[in-house]
């Protein structure tokens, strides 16, 4: 019920990008952490995966590796599909076979798209060729990304949830952004990156150095 990408690009950042038929899909798939990696479990998702599997990554683990420790540890991984992208070295996914539907996974040079449930595999194949054929700012990438997919296609049902998250050195998501229940939230989505950027780095600067951080530009911000 689901389709995403997890991607790094040249700058360190590490980001992520989901949409679902399900609601609230990115609080349940969404996993980053600052140069560690990316984990997305989807098709039937178990939450705690991604954050088991980027331990692994942190203690030196492979992304081969990470999932070899998950199945030796985990029943389970014939329901699910996962995907893995460490912040170096080679991503991995896994469709087990009781993957819904339609379903496709691909490992790029910087990237990991898969999804279960698809109107056709060429969803994928196309998310692969508009990410390594964009560039810019990562949030950007991911966007793109989810607009091929969907163009191609996207489920065989409607989207109804979608979510977008990139970490770079902050300390945090440094972009987290949400829409949990919508006709079209992949629109939403491109709308709200749309008011974020700009804005990104200031809230940085925010959480980091309050003292010369820019004002908000909102009513009684003096």
């Amino acid at each position: 019920m689901t389709f995403s990408i997890i991607a790094r690009d040249s700058s360190g950042a590490i980001g992520q990008a989901v949409s679902s038929s399900s609601p609230a899909v990115a609080a349940r798939c969404l996993n980053l952490r600052s140069g560690i990696g990316a984990v997305s479990s989807q098709n039937i998702t178990d939450p705690r995966f991604g954050p088991a599997i980027l331990g692994r990554l942190e203690n030196g683990s492979t992304a081969q590796e990470a999932f070899d420790w998950l199945k030796e540890n985990d029943s389970t991984l014939d329901y699910r599909q996962i995907t893995i992208l460490p912040a170096k070295g080679p991503g991995f996914s896994h469709s087990g076979v009781h993957t819904l539907g339609t379903h496709n996974q691909v490992v790029g040079d910087n990237c990991v798209i898969a999804g279960n449930m698809l109107a056709s595999e060429k969803v994928i194949d196309e998310m692969l060729n508009r990410f390594e054929s964009t560039s810019g700012e990562l949030e950007y990438r991911l966007l793109e990304t989810m607009i091929a997919g969907l163009e191609a296609g996207g489920e065989a049902g409607p989207v109804q949830s979608a979510g977008l998250g990139v970490v770079r050195d902050a300390g945090w998501i440094e972009t987290d952004l949400r829409v949990d229940w919508s006709d079209a939230p992949i629109n939403e989505l491109e709308k709200l990156l749309e008011i974020w950027m700009p804005q990104r780095d200031d809230y940085v600067t925010r959480g980091k150095s309050p003292h010369t951080a820019p004002s908000y530009g909102v009513p009684g911000d003096e």
